[in-house]
C-alpha cells in the first residue's frame, strides 16, 4: 500500500489489501478527504481496472470513495469467474468490502455503492445479501438478466466478441503467461485497426472460445452452448434487498435497466426500498454519463443532466441524512425525444395510456422508401403482401460507433438496400407522443425453416434525419418460447409478436411515423443461417425469401401507447 497526496484536499491510498472471508485480498484504491473526522463511504467494485482518479467531486462533497479490482482481476488475488457462472464470489466479496469499509477509522459506518454496467451487476449481487452497513445503491445500466443483454433469441457477436477480446481477456492473458496484448488499450488497437473485421466474419461461433485465455475460454464456451440460460435472477433477488437504488438508463443503452424499478416497487424487502427506488431515463447510450448529444444527434439543452450532482444529492440523503428533496423525486423521470421535455411517472412503463394501432399495407411494393407502403389507423381492406430476399452472406449492417456502442442512427444511410421494407404514415397533421414498449404484430412466411425478423420504429423528419426510435427482433424458432424451439413450415403464414425497446418520443407535425422490416442487423445480432440448424455451430448460409402479409385476415400492425397529456 502507498499513500500519496491526490488533488488538492484529497488523500489517495493505493493498492490497499482488503481481506475477504476466504483469505483472498482484493486491491483497492481509496480516495478520502484530507481532513479530520469520519465520512460516509461509497464503494465501486469493477472487473475493468480500479479508478486511479476522476472521483474528486465525490470526495470534495465529503465522501470516502473506494474503487476495487474484482477477484482475479488486475492487482487483486484469486481466480476470475465470469458473471454468467453462479460460482463467482461477487456477492460475498461485495458484502465483505462494504462491511470492511464501515469499520475503518475514516468511515462513520454509512456505506453506499456506485457503478454502471458490470459494476452495477456487482451491486445487485451484494445488496441481496443485505450487508448491515449498506444504506443505498446507485446501480445503473444493468438489466434484470444476462439474457436481456446478449440474447433476445440471438447471439450478439460484435459487443460480446470485442468485450471478450479487448476488455476481459488482456489481463487474463497476462496472468496466464500468454503473449500480448496485456492491456485493454493494446487490445483495442489490435481489434479496431487490424483484426476486428476478421473476427466478425468468424464461423462457427462455438469454435471461438479456443482463442480466449483461461479461465475465460470455458465461460465463453458455456455461454455459447447455453445462450438462453438465465443466471442472474435479479427479479427474484429484489425480494432480498432492503435499500433503495438510483438508476440511470437510456433509450439507446444496450443494457437498458428500466425493469428493476417495477420489481423493486413490488417486491423489495422494505418499504423504504419499495418507495424510494428511483429511475431516470434519457436519450443516452451505455456511456455512464448523461450528455445532451449522443453520436451525431443533439437532443437539446434539456437532455443533458448533471449526473454527478444528482448522485451526490442521493448519497447526501441516505448516507448523511441531509434533508434535501430526494424523497420527493418522482419514481420515474424520463426524457421525451422530439419534444425535449422531461416527464415523470409513478412506475415504468407508465400506466393508463391509450393504445393505438397502426396497420401496414401496400400495393405489393414497399421498397425503395419513396415507394413505401402505408402505415394507417385503418385496418387493411385488401389482401396483399411484400417480399424481399434475406441473404445472410450480405446482411443489413448495424449502424453504430467503431467501438460497437449503440447510438441514435440515421436510417437514411441504409435506404440503398433492397432487403428493407418501409411503411410510413402521411405527414402528421397533429403531434403523436408515444411511451413504453411498442409491439409489432407481424404476419409473415419464409422459404426457410428458421429465420429472423426485425422491426424498427423511425421518426422521419422531412427536413432532417430518419431517426431510429427503437427496435425489436424475433428468431422464428423462439417465437413462442425462448426455452423451446419450434421451426417454421416454409411458405406458411405465421404470427410473430415483436416487442420493441423502451422509448418515449413525440412525432412532430409534418413528420412521418415509419416502420422498417428486415431480417438482419449484423454484427449487432448474429446472422440467422436460415437452415434450421444451430447457427452457433454451423457454417452453412442459405438465402430466404420473406413474405410480409397484410390483409383483413392477417392484419400486421404496430401497437403503441399514446400519451395525450
Amino acid at each position: 500500500m502507498s499513500q500519496t497526496a491526490g488533488a488538492l484536499g484529497i488523500v489517495v491510498e493505493e493498492n490497499v489489501r482488503v481481506p475477504m472471508r476466504d483469505g483472498i485480498e482484493l486491491s483497492t484504491n481509496i480516495f478520502r478527504p484530507d481532513a479530520p473526522g469520519k465520512f460516509p463511504a461509497i464503494v465501486n467494485r469493477t472487473p475493468y481496472g480500479k479508478s486511479k482518479g476522476g472521483l474528486e467531486r465525490y470526495v470534495r462533497a465529503g465522501y470516502v470513495v473506494l474503487s476495487q479490482d474484482a477477484r482475479g482481476r488486475y492487482e487483486s488475488d484469486g481466480e476470475y469467474v465470469l458473471y454468467t457462472d453462479e460460482s463467482n464470489h461477487d456477492a460475498e466479496d461485495g458484502y465483505d468490502t462494504v462491511e470492511w469499509a464501515a469499520v475503518q477509522p475514516w468511515c462513520d459506518g454509512n456505506v453506499g455503492t456506485w457503478g454502471t454496467s458490470y459494476p452495477g451487476y456487482m451491486q445487485w449481487q451484494l445488496a441481496s445479501l443485505r450487508p448491515p452497513h449498506l444504506k443505498c445503491m446507485c446501480a445503473c445500466s444493468i438489466p434484470l438478466e444476462n439474457w436481456d443483454v446478449d440474447w433476445w433469441g440471438a447471439f450478439k457477436p460484435a459487443r460480446r466478441i470485442k468485450w471478450w477480446l479487448s476488455t476481459i481477456a488482456p489481463d487474463l492473458r497476462r496472468r496466464a503467461g500468454w503473449p500480448p496484448p496485456h492491456t485493454p488499450a493494446e487490445a483495442r488497437e489490435v481489434f479496431d485497426n487490424l483484426e476486428g473485421a476478421t473476427w466478425m466474419g468468424f464461423l462457427p461461433w462455438l469454435e471461438f472460445p479456443k482463442h480466449l485465455p483461461p479461465p475465460l475460454d470455458k465461460y465463453a464456451e458455456d455461454w455459447l452452448k447455453h445462450p438462453n440460460r438465465k443466471c442472474w435472477r435479479f427479479a427474484e433477488k429484489h425480494a432480498e434487498i432492503e435499500v433503495p437504488n438510483l438508476d440511470f438508463s437510456g433509450w439507446y443503452d444496450h443494457c437498458a435497466s428500466m425493469m428493476h424499478l417495477q420489481g423493486m416497487q413490488k417486491n423489495a424487502r422494505t418499504e423504504l426500498a419499495r418507495t424510494q427506488t428511483k429511475l431516470i431515463i434519457g436519450p443516452w447510450n451505455h456511456t455512464g454519463s448523461a450528455p445532451r448529444k449522443v453520436g451525431d444527434v443533439d437532443f437539446g439543452p434539456n437532455a443533458g443532466l448533471d449526473r454527478a450532482g444528482i448522485e451526490i444529492a442521493w448519497f447526501d440523503r441516505w448516507l448523511k441524512g441531509v434533508e434535501n428533496d430526494v424523497e420527493q423525486w418522482p419514481a420515474c423521470r424520463y426524457f421525451v425525444m422530439g419534444s425535449g421535455q422531461w416527464k415523470s411517472a409513478p412506475t415504468w412503463p407508465p400506466e393508463d395510456k391509450q393504445q393505438q394501432e397502426y396497420y401496414i399495407a401496400s400495393d405489393g411494393t414497399a421498397n425503395p422508401v419513396e415507394q413505401s407502403g402505408t402505415l394507417t389507423t385503418e385496418p387493411p381492406a385488401a389482401s396483399d403482401s411484400d417480399t424481399y430476399t434475406y441473404d445472410p452472406r450480405d446482411p443489413v449492417p448495424t449502424l453504430w460507433t467503431p467501438a460497437f456502442f449503440t447510438v441514435p442512427p440515421d436510417r437514411r444511410r441504409l435506404e440503398y438496400r433492397s432487403d428493407i421494407l418501409y411503411y410510413r404514415t402521411e405527414p402528421l397533421a397533429e403531434e403523436v407522443e408515444i411511451v413504453g414498449y411498442p409491439e409489432f404484430v407481424l404476419y409473415a412466411s419464409s422459404s426457410a425453416p428458421d429465420t429472423d425478423f426485425f422491426a424498427r420504429l423511425v421518426d422521419e423528419d422531412p427536413d432532417g434525419i430518419a431517426l431510429e426510435v427503437c427496435y425489436g427482433m424475433v428468431r422464428a424458432r423462439h417465437r413462442n418460447s425462448f426455452d423451446e424451439e419450434e421451426l417454421l413450415t416454409p411458405g406458411e403464414v405465421t404470427e410473430f409478436r415483436i416487442k420493441l425497446g423502451a422509448t418515449a418520443n413525440r412525432f412532430l407535425k409534418g413528420h412521418r411515423i415509419r416502420l422498417e422490416i428486415t431480417s438482419s442487423d449484423f454484427p449487432n445480432h448474429d446472422r440467422n443461417h436460415n437452415t434450421g440448424g444451430n447457427d452457433l455451430a454451423d457454417t452453412e448460409l442459405v438465402s430466404a425469401v420473406q413474405t410480409i402479409v397484410h390483409s383483413p385476415q392477417y392484419p400486421s400492425r404496430l401497437i403503441v401507447n399514446v400519451d395525450e397529456d
